[in-house]
């Protein structure tokens, strides 16, 4: 559509007052809300900030903990760091974690509470402890620098962060943080080798799930992955997903230690000016090797090593257990055994299908899913317990974040939230009198709760200090005993008993030790049915087996000897019990016999081997933060609120790159934000020296900011680098400023549910903003867009997409021009369902829009068209998906005031690739999707209605460049038809960056 452009009087002058009058109120806007209530304590390296009082008491541990990890690391790498580091101190997950970054600051996430020492994949030590050891090893890792790297930080003004709006960055981020461009497994590998030892030998490379994960792959003669297809499949698709990093990256990094010893270990991961930048570079100047040879040369010897193992333990008679189903299932919870119906109780979590509730049919082995578990935990899937009378089975939902408890009816098949958000886990159901018991966690301790029925209110029984967490708990039958396992700061676990009426009548909190392991786990231990004895599993030996102490004599007794693993058993008779075996797939459930055995074997931890080889290992424990009488007072150099603002300073300079009107233009990019990020600026002005175009156009420049949930952007002639790569086109002449607010309604993830504000103004615009095609009429106007989004997609293991679920939007798109109003308002539903296959899924996308304006004026129309794809990109890969897109027609060729769009389209099951590419560039999958859609505009006056008619398919390969930067290569391919007119096709290339 081409409109004659009415321009108004004085155009230059109007044009600046109006663009500088919007970004003055956008800037109030971002700058006056009252600040976050923040509070940070601050030494020379550190800057701590917390958002709560109740956290307050654990400020000055953790400073102490810092300081003691800095100072090692200080000694051990001769490292400082390039500035302070920020710990943003958080209570956002039932689960203690940590995370770390280096880009554009040093900084570091820390979760508050308990951790979660499920079948012992994280070590019961002191937690703030184990987190700065772990996380400061990471911030080494990545930010000690060379020669070269501190030349570029000077260059850029310190470390550039990768950004897609400037995809340049990517390789300024190399050039001042090489290593921070190495795979996960490098850097989680390290970190875990180093924070073992840090601890006194309490982790992952003594850990007997690692061991365990290893030796049921040999016996199993499982694939072990290489080192590129651990990244692009083994990560993926296997049942402990991103664990398999950790569990890799230790293992290799432990046997390089074993072999070639520490020394040799830290000059690989350690930069200095000797070093290349590239770690597996610098890997093959330390060791002599390629890394592939290496990591085929630590998958010889850990099968040696691990067959030695399977030999010790097979000394005496190994258990075998009688399956019952005829599959592993991934992840699992705490079950129960009905001996009424012989089936097994128990959530589930693998590959390919959603996380269910399932039951197990004891004779079997038939699995019938029961209900979904909304937000699964990746080792543990749900809190489970059980009501035999009632059958009524209670679990938890959103496991990774403050947890709810439900009920699951299993004569009617319903569902009810009993205490949203309540963060109660480790339930416990009491037969004496029907109530449930569990433990919270808030504000970094562990509280045991109970829960009256009928379920609507929970009780504190009793808060533990800090430093000892409490897990696994059951009630007896009689309901007169709790029983636990109790985790101490220095790594030791007891199992405890608590007497229930002294609880409940005076708060009595004294317990009863009936078994100590000093670094290994005692986990899941349940009372028989005639409350005489109390059966689990415990890493005594180096493999988990199952054991039952009598509580009369106190004797302990082995009852497996496993080649893998024996967990969380299910008393059932006298003669028999219930548990879950470990493969390489996950835990299969077996029948064991309840008889107890001569003796059993103990294995061989690597670690053990580290340590006889190389004894100087030992030397690396850090003292107790107290014991070094740090006093974090005299290192105190600021105590009080944090200000974001009074802390704004310039992250980096770099220049950019940048297409406008397709032209070439050359700058630099500015960015701005304060150490914990709630306030973020960047300014880009660049130049196009080509004389094709005139003066007043040549300069360009782009602001843009957020704080919170405020976002601002402002454009002079806005450029963008993706202009230079495909059709779609962003660049504008002219000026605009805007402010969007994005207000969360709904958080219940993978529930949500969003509002969206956005007010924007336009001067001396040429197009519309959103249509490039479409020229406007008038090149002043005001826009106030409002958008409601409601989403639940479920995504199950090894999937490349959601699956699954419901997708509903409402849209107002209103402008303002010369006083007239256009207003726009379109609604999408979205519905998909599984298919019986694997990762195949079916979605029907439909969309409707309506103006009453008329069909002439450019302001009231919706345009369609085109996959909108460029060669080189930054947004979604499917944007055929999106209401304005319609692959096969040109850019905006569709257009209506009414429109009615419907959508079908199958996603098939992707192809993943062990190895497809070398170490620094590679494929981890292929998605294939066939669709089909039917688009009707003006659909209320037939002389100018028109249908169309598309078919198309795209193909979407992820690539991952510098082992850690994911983008995704696209070819699309679409016809489209409509009423007397030749079918039209479209052929769509696209990479799409970051």
């Amino acid at each position: 559509m081409i409109c004659s452009l009415r321009r108004p009087s004085k155009e230059g002058k109007g044009r600046r007052i109006f663009f500088l009058g919007i970004l003055f109120v956008l800037f109030l806007v971002i700058v006056i809300p009252a600040r976050a209530q923040l509070s940070e304590l601050m030494t020379k390296d550190l800057r701590l900030i917390y958002y709560s009082k109740a956290h307050e008491y654990i400020v000055p541990h953790l400073a102490r903990c810092f300081q003691n990890a800095l100072a090692f690391d200080e000694r051990m790498f001769n490292f400082l760091p390039s500035g302070k580091v920020t710990i943003f101190l958080e209570d956002f997950d039932d689960f203690g974690h940590g995370g770390a970054d280096v880009v554009p600051n040093n900084h570091i996430d820390i979760g508050l509470a308990p951790f979660n020492y499920v079948y012992e994949t994280v070590p019961a030590n002191e937690r703030m402890n184990w987190l700065m050891n772990h996380e400061l090893i990471h911030i080494v890792a990545c930010d000690k620098a060379a020669g070269p790297d501190r030349v570029f930080r000077s260059l850029f003004f310190g470390k550039v962060s990768a950004t897609s709006e400037a995809p340049l960055s990517m390789l300024y981020t190399y050039l001042t943080t090489p290593r921070r461009y190495s795979p996960r497994w490098y850097h989680e590998g390290i970190a875990v080798f180093m924070e073992t030892w840090m601890s006194g030998g309490v982790g992952r490379v003594l850990g007997g799930y690692d061991e365990m994960v290893f030796r049921s792959m040999v016996r199993d003669s499982t694939y072990i992955y290489d080192v590129v297809g651990l990244e692009s499949e083994g990560t993926t698709i296997d049942f402990q997903v991103g664990v398999n990093s950790y569990l890799y990256g230790t293992r290799f990094m432990s046997y390089l230690a074993y072999t070639y010893g520490p020394e040799k270990l830290l000059a690989w991961v350690t930069r200095s000016d000797s070093s290349s930048h590239f770690f597996a570079t610098q890997f093959q100047q330390v060791y002599g090797k390629s890394l592939d040879d290496g990591w085929s040369d630590w998958l010889k010897f850990e099968h040696t090593w691990q067959n030695d193992n399977l030999d010790s333990i097979r000394k005496y008679p190994v258990t075998r257990s009688r399956p019952i189903s005829s599959r592993a299932l991934g992840s699992v919870s705490r079950s129960f055994y009905d001996s009424a119906s012989g089936k097994l109780y128990a959530a589930v979590r693998y590959p390919g299908q959603v996380s269910h509730i399932v039951s197990i049919d004891g004779r079997n082995g038939q699995v019938e899913n029961l209900c979904e578990v909304k937000g699964p935990a990746l080792f543990y899937v749900t809190s489970l317990a059980y009501n035999p009378r009632g059958r009524v089975l209670f679990f938890t939902t959103n496991n990774n974040k403050w947890r709810d408890v439900n009920a699951f009816d299993l004569a009617t098949g319903s569902t009810t939230c009993l205490l949203p958000e309540s963060r109660i886990g480790d339930l416990a159901f009491d037969q004496a009198d029907s109530s449930l018991w569990g433990i919270r966690h808030d504000a970094g301790y562990s509280t045991i709760v109970r829960i009256p029925y009928p379920y609507t209110r929970w009780n504190q029984i009793l808060t533990w200090p800090y430093g000892q967490d409490i897990f696994d708990l059951d009630v007896s039958p009689d309901g007169s005993m709790l029983a636990m396992t109790l985790a101490e700061v220095n790594g030791t676990q007891h199992l405890i008993t608590m007497d229930v009426p002294k609880l409940l009548a005076g708060g009595d909190s004294s317990y009863k030790v009936l078994f100590t392991s000093e670094k290994t786990s005692t986990e899941d231990f349940v009372f028989s049915a005639d409350n005489r004895s109390l059966y689990g599993s415990t890493y005594s030996t180096g493999v988990s087996n199952i054991v039952r102490y009598d509580l009369a004599t106190s004797e302990m007794k082995w009852l497996t000897n496993s080649e893998t693993g024996f967990f969380r058993p299910v008393p059932v008779s006298e003669d028999s019990l219930v548990a879950w075996e470990y493969s390489g797939q996950g835990f299969r459930p077996g029948w064991i016999t309840n008889h107890s055995l001569e003796d059993v074997s103990a294995v061989r931890y690597l670690g053990q081997g580290i340590y006889l080889r190389f004894p100087e290992v030992a030397s690396w424990t850090l003292d107790p933060p107290s014991s070094r009488r740090i006093n974090i007072d005299s290192l105190t150099i600021y105590n009080g609120e944090y200000n974001g603002l009074a802390n704004l300073r310039l992250m980096s300079v770099y220049p950019v790159v940048e297409g406008y009107k397709n032209l070439v233009a050359y700058g630099l990019r500015f960015n701005i934000a304060d150490p914990l990020g709630l306030y973020n600026l960047n300014l880009t002005g660049s130049y196009t020296p080509n004389r094709s175009i005139g003066e007043s156009e040549r300069l360009h420049l782009s602001l843009g900011g957020g704080y919170l949930n405020w976002k601002i952007r402002g454009t002079v002639n806005g450029a963008d680098f993706y202009d230079l790569f495909g059709p779609t086109k962003v660049s504008r002449k002219g000026y605009s400023a805007g402010i969007t607010l994005k207000e969360p309604i709904i958080s219940d993830d993978p529930r949500t549910m969003s509002a969206v504000v956005d007010l924007a103004g336009y001067s001396g615009l040429e197009r519309l903003p959103d249509y490039q095609n479409i020229a406007t009429t008038f090149d002043k106007f005001v826009t106030l867009n409002g958008r409601l989004n409601y989403r639940y997609y479920i995504r199950t293991l090894g999937s490349v997409d959601a699956e699954k679920g419901i997708q509903w939007t409402l849209s107002s798109l209103n402008t303002l021009v010369q006083s007239r109003f256009y207003p726009l308002v379109y609604t999408g539903l979205d519905y998909g369902f599984m298919l019986p296959v694997d990762h195949t899924s079916l979605w029907a996308r439909t969309s409707f829009g309506f103006s009453p304006r008329g069909r002439d004026d450019p302001f009231a129309n919706f345009y369609f068209g085109g996959f909108g794809n460029n060669w080189i990109d930054y947004q979604d890969v499917q944007r055929y998906r999106e209401y304005y897109s319609f692959p096969g027609l040109e850019l905006n060729e569709a257009a209506g005031t009414r429109y009615g769009k419907f959508m079908l389209e199958l996603d098939l099951p992707p192809v993943r690739f062990r190895r497809a590419g070398i170490l620094n560039a590679y494929c981890t999958w292929a998605r294939f999707a066939l669709f089909s859609g039917v688009l009707m505009t003006n659909i209320d006056d037939q002389s100018l209605r028109t249908d169309y008619l598309d078919v198309g398919s795209q193909v979407d390969f992820r690539i991952v460049l510098f082992s850690n930067l994911e983008s995704t290569f696209s070819v699309g391919y679409a016809f489209a038809w409509s009423r007397n007119q030749r079918a039209e096709r479209e052929l769509m290339v696209s990479l799409k960056l970051l």
